[in-house]
């Protein structure tokens, strides 16, 4: 039995654009360009792809398991139109007051994952735009890589260097498709394209 093929990333500003007041319906998600297509990428090569989320916003009340249900159905249409998918979204609805083990920058929702998976974490690769994930990331055992995109779009040399300081093992990307292609040549494995069939 071949161990899975597993991949978690952040949503809000690793897959759509981050916004600072939520994405609180479908049409406020809005693709990373080129983002959707890494991940159909990622699923052609024999990549599972899981998202792992804070979504503080529910447990302050600004949005409900409807809402947040639609957006991600609305994601996932955007990627079945590519041929990709996410396999299962995690996420966190609590409130940093909540004292949660869940909640990122805590390792609750990799390992979470991992059980869930029968993943060995240190092979699952976690993507992200934030210090907070990178450290959850860390804290699971899992590779972090930081995108630049999101939070981490525009960051200043020194205070990129001061996130990897933080968290030594830290690869950095500048976007999802340049992890993409990393996690690729890395492991060998020809890309088909989106929407291509391998051979």
């Amino acid at each position: 039995m071949h161990p899975v093929k597993l991949v978690i990333l952040g949503r809000d500003g690793v897959l759509n654009e981050y916004r600072e007041d939520h994405v609180k319906a479908p049409e406020e998600w809005v693709p990373v360009p080129g983002a959707l297509e890494a991940v159909a990428r990622l699923n052609h090569a024999g990549w599972h792809t899981v998202v792992a989320t804070n979504q503080a916003g529910i447990g302050r009340g600004m949005i409900d398991m409807a809402s947040v249900n639609a957006v991600h159905a609305h994601m996932n249409r955007q990627l079945m139109v590519l041929g990709g998918r996410i396999d299962a979204v995690f996420f966190c609805p609590h409130t940093p007051e909540d004292g949660c083990d869940c909640r990122k920058p805590l390792p609750g929702m990799m390992l979470d994952i991992g059980r869930r998976y029968g993943a060995d974490l240190d092979e699952v690769p976690v993507v992200a735009d934030t210090l907070r994930d990178l450290q959850a990331a860390a804290a699971a055992g899992c590779p972090p890589h930081l995108v630049l995109t999101g939070r981490a779009e525009g960051l200043d040399d020194a205070t990129l260097a001061r996130i990897v300081e933080q968290v030594p093992a830290t690869r950095v990307h500048r976007d999802l498709p340049a992890f993409a292609d990393w996690l690729m040549d890395r492991d060998h494995v020809a890309d088909s394209g989106a929407g291509a069939l391998g051979t």
